[in-house]
This record gives structure tokens, C-alpha cells and sequence, in this order.
């Protein structure tokens, strides 16, 4: 009820922000103004995750699934969007659809969730959600893997594995108001950026 009613609302409010967005997105660039993707949800069931666009059209097809800071595929507009995680916001509409929570473990590619452990599989028992406490650690993601010289190996042995670890841990905490404050802590993010923040 919680997740609908509040959804909902987002929608309502942020409706004026997603038109400019769309247009913004649309006018700067070739290509549609949302993206979807296949991710894998509760159960293991596939899904299609929408996102306002940030790369360049038919990007995911000509490069890596992951995305790291400098990524040539990523538009201009689009560098702003993921900066303050605005190209999120149409998730809400996978939330009122009911493939996905406020707060769960965020959802994978199936290519990555093939190589989960039966143990992290356990992420898959619940929606995933647009929130969790592996993307708050991991909210300069980019940044980390533009470091690396194999970013997609290392988002499989070091990334990927520890935010499970995060997300196995959110499980044994899981409550009404844990996942609240974990809502309040993104939002406060999203309106107070942190630009120079450290992954950890």
C-alpha cells in the first residue's frame, strides 16, 4: 500500500520535472526519450525496467552492460541525469506496476545474475526496489569502475558480489521503517548532492 500510495504521489508531483526532462532528453539527442531494459525481479521472473535515456541510442548494444565515468555512449544530458540519478525517476511506473518496491535489492541483468551464488539468490525472494543500501554505497559507481582497467570483471568479483553481500544483510534488517529511512537518506541525496562523495 505504501509503495502504491507513494508512487502515486511521486508521479502526481514530479510529473512537471519528467515532461522537461523528456523534452530535454528528446530534443538532445536521436533516439526514444525512455530506455528499458531487462532485468531479472522477484522470483527470478524478467521485467523491464524504464529509465529516462541517458546514452545514445542502441549504446547497450555497442559496449559493456555497465557504464563508467567518461563512457563516450553517454549524452550530455544524459551526464546530468545520472549525476543526480534523475534518469530513475520514470521507476515509479515499475513501482505503481507492481515489478518493483521503493526499497529492495536492485535488479540485475540476467547476465550478471547467472553467476549468483544459491546464497545470493536470496536477493530474488523479494521486489527489487529503486533503492537499497548497496546503490547508497555505491552511488559513485561510475566513478569507481572509470578507474579500472576491466570494469566489467571487476564489477563482477568486487562490485557486484559486495553489494549482495549489502542487500543479504537489508534482508535480516527488512522493515516498514528501516526502508523509510533508507527513502529519506536517497531523497536527500537526489536534493543535496553530494559531488564529491567516495564510493565506499
Amino acid at each position: 500500500m505504501f509503495d502504491v500510495a507513494a508512487s502515486v504521489c511521486g508521479l502526481f508531483v514530479l510529473s512537471p520535472l519528467l515532461l522537461v526532462l523528456s523534452v530535454l532528453v528528446k530534443t538532445t539527442s536521436r533516439g526514444p526519450v525512455f530506455y528499458r531494459q531487462e532485468r531479472v525481479g522477484r522470483g527470478g521472473r524478467i521485467f523491464r525496467i524504464v529509465k529516462l535515456r541517458s546514452m545514445f541510442a542502441d549504446a547497450d548494444k555497442r559496449g559493456l552492460l555497465i557504464t563508467r565515468a567518461e563512457d563516450p555512449r553517454i549524452t550530455p544530458i544524459g551526464r546530468v541525469l545520472r549525476r543526480l540519478k534523475l534518469d530513475e525517476l520514470p521507476q515509479l511506473w515499475n513501482v505503481l506496476a507492481g515489478d518493483m518496491s521503493l526499497v529492495g535489492p536492485r535488479p540485475e541483468v540476467p547476465r550478471y545474475v547467472e553467476f549468483y551464488s544459491e546464497l545470493q539468490r536470496k536477493v530474488l525472494m523479494i521486489r527489487p526496489g529503486i533503492t537499497d543500501p548497496a546503490s547508497l554505497a555505491y552511488r559513485n559507481e561510475e566513478e569507481l569502475l572509470g578507474t579500472q582497467p576491466d570494469p566489467d570483471q571487476y564489477y563482477r568479483q568486487v562490485v557486484l558480489p559486495d553489494k549482495l553481500s549489502r542487500n543479504i544483510e537489508y534482508l535480516e534488517r527488512i522493515s516498514f521503517f528501516y526502508d523509510l529511512s533508507l527513502v529519506l537518506h536517497t531523497t536527500s541525496i537526489i536534493l543535496i548532492p553530494k559531488w564529491t562523495a567516495r564510493t565506499h
